[in-house]
């Protein structure tokens, strides 16, 4: 059983993967779509710089985030309060963090539909956004099924950007995984079992999803 504090970080962490993964999926659709069909050379720095969070550690990202973010950071100078240590900072950082995983599998789906059925939809009078969310979209399903799960399980994961940006305040920043540390810091792994134990299951479930419906999508294709 969960006690009334980790069920308040785990129903927050969720709110959190939610509104991440709504702003990666209204972010992540259009850049995916002009990242496959574009031709510019400076395609591949922005391609780069989207893939950045991948390999770069999530302490160094959550610091320039916090410096960015924080008090007598850029938002400061324009005269916006500050957004570190608020629910709010834990989003934009979610959102940075996490683009890569919606991003890739986006473009990957897009990039396989290939020219024809566009050039197909073009011919009947589609412009560009009716092909992108009648014709695209509905064709990249897999990929756009991946990318939202993606999307969604590990923002539920995440650790060191969280902590660096949010700290560890009760029904504002302290997800699950900062509760979990908690936990373990203070060798009450009991607890730390019973929050990990429905964090592994919710993943678990989330990539069987993911799992079944490409499989039916290749059954459907065969």
């Amino acid at each position: 059983m969960l006690n009334p504090a980790d069920l308040q970080a785990l129903w927050l962490t969720l709110q959190l993967a939610a509104l991440s993964t709504l702003l990666l999926l209204l972010l992540g659709i259009p850049l995916a779509w002009w990242l496959a069909r574009s031709r510019a050379r400076w395609r591949f720095a922005l391609e780069a710089l989207i893939a950045l969070p991948l390999v770069l550690p999530p302490t160094v990202l959550g610091f320039y985030l916090l410096l960015a973010l924080g008090s007598r950071g850029p938002l400061d100078f324009i005269g916006l309060a500050p957004l570190a240590f608020s629910f709010k900072g834990l989003v934009i950082g979610s959102v940075i963090y996490s683009l890569p995983f919606v991003v890739q599998p986006l473009q990957n789906a897009f990039e396989r539909i290939g020219p024809r059925p566009l050039e197909v939809a073009a011919t009947l009078g589609a412009r560009p956004l009716d092909a992108l969310l009648t014709v695209a979209l509905p064709l990249a399903r897999p990929g756009l099924l991946s990318a939202a799960v993606l999307g969604f399980a590990h923002t539920l994961g995440e650790f060191g950007v969280v902590l660096m940006i949010g700290g560890n305040i009760p029904g504002e920043t302290r997800v699950a995984s900062i509760a979990i540390y908690e936990h373990v810091e203070s060798l009450d792994y009991a607890a730390a079992h019973g929050l990990s134990l429905v964090l592994l299951v919710l993943s678990f479930v989330l990539l069987l999803l993911v799992f079944r419906a490409r499989r039916g999508d290749r059954v459907l294709s065969l």
